[in-house]
C-alpha cells in the first residue's frame, strides 16, 4: 500500500501535465472558495445604502 502511494507521488511530481493540471485545479478551487466567503461576508454586512 505504501509503495503504491509513493509510486503515485513520484508520478505526480515527475509528470508536468499532471502537476500543472492539479496546480491549476487547486488555484481555481481556492479562488472559488475565497469569492464564496467574500460574497457571503459582504451580503451579511451590507447596509441599506450599499
Amino acid at each position: 500500500m505504501e509503495a503504491n502511494i509513493m509510486n503515485l507521488w513520484h508520478e505526480f511530481m515527475n509528470d508536468p501535465v499532471i502537476f500543472i493540471s492539479f496546480t491549476g485545479l487547486a488555484i481555481v478551487l481556492g479562488l472559488c472558495t475565497f469569492y464564496a466567503v467574500y460574497f457571503m461576508y459582504k451580503i451579511s454586512h451590507a447596509g441599506p445604502n450599499d
